[in-house]
């Protein structure tokens, strides 16, 4: 029997549903942010600059080294560049 895929790609393919929901927020924060350095055509040491961290950081996020990032670390980040988080909390089906 064929297993439903759901919105969260790391729950299909196979995390706990609590690491698959961290990665999943984790890895829209960081789309946010290289779609703001894309829109901004920034170089990666300007968008360092406006992030406040470093290039090589830069340079890791852009690769998608999701482990090296917190979500705390996007947040302070997309903050930096003027950009507002909000966040939404539902009730999953199973509850």
């Amino acid at each position: 029997m064929k297993k439903a895929m759901t919105k969260n790609v790391f729950a299909d393919v196979g995390f706990g549903p609590e690491e698959a929901a961290n990665l999943h927020v984790r890895a829209r924060l960081m789309a946010e942010i290289e779609k703001y350095i894309r829109a901004k055509r920034l170089t990666q040491k300007k968008a360092a600059a406006q992030l406040g961290i470093t290039q090589p950081r830069v340079s890791n996020l852009l690769r998608g080294k999701i482990d090296l990032f917190s979500t705390d670390a996007l947040i302070t980040m997309l903050a930096h560049a003027g950009l507002k988080v909000d966040i939404r909390v539902k009730s999953s089906a199973a509850a």
